[in-house]
């Protein structure tokens, strides 16, 4: 069943923390709000405007493992609003994040966006495709104007989200954007 985002993040130890440090009000009143799982034209266009993010898996060891992802503009595909996939590009063929995924099927994604302040956590089922097993979603996920070799696919079933506080993000911007700011200036 696909619930709060409160369901997988507020274990009894981190109400217990929140109640030691006088926010477990405030956040027992975000464990009543509505489920969020399906996606909306609030995360849509964020998530297919993001060139990176951050997953989070968990190894069988009880460790956890971040790893940062990275692709053009709308690598992360929006399949519908329940769904996100992505084709996995060759990196340093180390594969901690498909093993875990093949043993756990669970992830977070962090994805932010530095010049506006915006973050979105997403928690989500996932799991390994190899290309022959769904060719629709891969042609889906892929991008081959990219020019990167495709490997396999990552699927996410989204399970729940949640906005986080714009308090504490550095707006950082890229090459491109800074240079089109620079342009602007120049013309005005």
């Amino acid at each position: 069943m696909n619930r709060n985002f409160t369901k997988y993040a507020y274990t009894d130890s981190v109400r217990d923390a929140q109640e030691q440090y006088g926010s477990r009000r405030g956040n027992a009143s975000m464990e009543k709000s509505g489920d969020r799982f399906e996606l909306t034209p609030r995360e849509i266009p964020f998530i297919e405007s993001r060139d990176s993010f951050f997953m989070a898996t968990v190894g069988e060891n009880d460790w956890p493992y971040m790893q940062h992802r990275g692709g053009p503009p709308g690598f992360l595909k929006v399949i519908n609003e329940t769904t996100l996939a992505m084709a996995d590009y060759r990196g340093n063929r180390q594969y901690i994040s498909v093993g875990n995924i093949n043993a756990s099927g669970r992830v977070a994604l962090f994805l932010i966006d530095y010049p506006s302040r915006n973050r979105l956590k997403i928690w989500a089922e996932a799991e390994v495709l190899e290309s022959s097993e769904n060719p629709e979603m891969f042609a889906a996920a892929s991008d081959p104007e990219y020019g990167a070799v495709v490997e396999r696919l990552m699927v996410f079933t989204v399970k729940a989200f949640d906005w986080n506080c714009q308090q504490h993000i550095t707006p950082r911007f890229t090459h491109e954007q800074i240079r089109q700011g620079l342009a602007q200036l120049a013309t005005e």
